[in-house]
């Protein structure tokens, strides 16, 4: 189905899927293509209303009976890292980090293989091949770096192992996590928490006032970490807030609970195509 604004993009809706958070709800998206000159102003103005990038598309969850996925981002003024957050940094102290331009390596796919076959065999990632791992790194219109961290000394004749990668958007307002992966039998070293935790860092450093982390689920145990990062704000009825207590958002589910998808539509700010 699609559905247009006058000399707007045209945003359409996917067939409902099965959701990968909620078991037995179906999940649906309301996306639209990314593209051409305005492709920058467009990116920087849907992420701001909760929409998240993957590769040429932007899209934001439009399930017709749950409002359960809440876009989150880290106010980087408000975060104060915990006494485990503090520890996770000194225990990845070590670590290298390197920013390139967004291109795809073997070593970085072997490593995305290794982090599926541990975390995500069931995902929808599972079966992803090199191309298409080379597609959802190099396929984008905006300012993207991709963010390697390797260990500080060489193991023998290997060189610094690559154990972490970020594929980071940069906004015009924060930082955007759009993928992450890491070793996955460094378990101890928490190297999820330690890439939030750093990109909270770069945001800090280059005066970007957040640090965007895609979709958390009230409930959700796979999403459950991100309301544990201080000056957590989700985006809840249209506006940013801060979390508060996450037990607090218990989303509706009855189909009333839910805008129309036109509705929807209306409602998006677009940036001015003159500028």
């Amino acid at each position: 189905m699609r559905h247009t604004l006058p000399l707007a993009p045209q945003f359409y809706v996917t067939a409902p899927q099965p959701c990968p958070y909620v078991e037995g709800r179906a999940e649906r998206k309301l996306f639209t293509a990314l593209q051409g000159e305005g492709a920058e102003r467009l990116n920087n103005a849907l992420s701001r209303q909760g929409f998240r990038r993957s590769q040429n598309v932007l899209y934001r969850p439009t399930c017709a009976d749950c409002a359960a996925c809440l876009s989150a981002r880290i106010n980087v003024a408000e975060f104060k890292p915990s006494r485990t957050q503090r520890r996770i940094l000194h225990r990845n102290a070590q670590l290298r980090r390197t920013a390139t331009s967004p291109w795809a390596t073997e070593e970085q796919f072997r490593l995305f293989r290794r982090y599926l076959e541990a975390r995500h065999a069931d995902g929808g990632m599972a079966d992803m091949d090199i191309f298409e791992f080379a597609a959802m790194i190099e396929e984008t219109p905006i300012k993207t770096r991709v963010i390697e961290y390797r260990h500080a000394r060489p193991e023998g004749n290997a060189g610094r192992p690559l154990v972490a990668v970020s594929l980071t958007d940069v906004l015009d307002d924060g930082l955007s996590m759009v993928y992450s992966f890491y070793d996955p039998t460094l378990e101890a070293a928490s190297l999820g928490t330690y890439l939030i935790l750093d990109h909270v860092e770069i945001a800090r450093r280059a005066g970007l006032p957040y640090v965007y982390l895609g979709y958390w689920v009230p409930g959700s145990r796979k999403m459950g970490y991100k309301a544990r990062f201080s000056g957590l704000e989700i985006y809840k009825g249209g506006v940013w807030q801060p979390i508060g207590d996450p037990a607090s958002h218990v989303e509706e589910h009855h189909p009333l609970a839910v805008p129309p998808i036109a509705e929807q539509v209306a409602r998006i700010s677009l940036p001015d195509s003159r500028g």
